[in-house]
């Protein structure tokens, strides 16, 4: 028996060790959460040829779309924890409906490799609207409660709580209406169904000529739009969006966990990568495995907070 438990042991240790010395060793499937075409779609297109350079390997995108990511998230630990099987996953989505009611998952059940990337909220107006600036639109709302209405992709999304804070910090009251998505959002914005609308600024890139940026809630002005102030310039601190990221598999080994963030930590470090996130509007994080407890503790904390407030805080 003694010498059956050594054999064991020793072929525990050649799986979890050696045997990835060398990932990946071939082709990575990486599950996205929603449709082709949106920003999880766009930031994974652009990774995956500096992927292959880095690695020799291929990374093929499939698409597992459903129930705002939780059908993909809620599937993800019972997939092969062999390295070769990654998802793209988002918050605050995987704090947000959980908390809301049971989807499947719990925040904890994912495991997160790698942040490399936020798309920051930012407040749009109709090209032809009449508030030429963020001030304008506050002192209007202030005069007008529940007027003013902002369009925002889903329910309980990065843009509602952009829509929450900035009404908590400007001291006035908006309304928010959810469409089903990012495209729809924007074209109640386009055709001036809403007063103004809570998007990301990527929205920007592509729709420019019809609306207009007022402010963008990052750290410092986005490239891609280095006219457009920040709310915090403007005396606001609202800072926030979409962060993506990689996850993989619980049953996942340490050492392949390390090794697939590293490889996406080098790939947002290569310049030409850079600049076409930067181009699309994206700002990019580097939140590695070794600091991901400390940041999604820090990101629980900060939804929990906000959920409370949209009501949504029932498990």
């Amino acid at each position: 028996m003694r010498k059956l438990a050594l054999a064991a042991a020793f072929a525990a240790t050649l799986i979890s060790g050696p045997a990835f010395a060398e990932y990946p060793e071939k082709t990575v499937n990486l599950i996205l959460p929603f449709n082709a075409g949106g920003e999880s779609d766009v930031s994974a297109r652009f990774q995956q040829p500096y992927f292959e350079k880095i690695t020799g390997q291929q990374m093929v995108i499939q698409y597992m779309a459903g129930a705002g990511g939780a059908q993909a998230w809620s599937q993800l630990n019972s997939m092969e924890g062999d390295g070769y099987t990654l998802m793209g996953i988002n918050l605050p989505h995987t704090v947000l409906q959980p908390m809301e009611k049971d989807v499947g998952y719990e925040t904890d059940d994912l495991v997160a490799v790698n942040y490399f990337h936020y798309t920051p909220n930012a407040l749009f107006v109709p090209k032809d609207s009449e508030f030429q600036n963020l001030q304008q639109l506050i002192d209007y709302a202030k005069a007008n409660p529940g007027v003013v209405t902002f369009s925002g992709s889903g329910s309980n999304s990065a843009n509602q709580i952009g829509q929450t804070q900035f009404d908590e910090l400007a001291g006035i009251t908006t309304t928010y209406i959810p469409f089903s998505g990012t495209g729809p959002a924007v074209t109640a914005i386009l055709g001036s169904q809403v007063t103004a609308g809570f998007n990301y600024v990527t929205s920007g890139v592509n729709n420019g000529d019809g609306m207009r940026m007022l402010a963008v809630a990052s750290e410092e002005r986005v490239k891609a739009f280095p006219d457009v102030p920040t709310f915090k310039e403007l005396g606001f601190d609202l800072v926030g969006g979409a962060y993506r990221g990689i996850a993989v598999p619980k049953s996942t080994p340490e050492d392949v966990r390390k090794k697939l963030s590293d490889i996406i930590s080098k790939i947002n470090q290569n310049p030409e990568f850079i600049k076409k996130m930067e181009d699309a509007g994206f700002v990019l994080t580097n939140v590695p495995y070794g600091k991901m407890a400390d940041f999604v503790a820090q990101k629980k904390k900060e939804y929990r907070a906000i959920g409370e407030k949209l009501g949504i805080a029932n498990r």
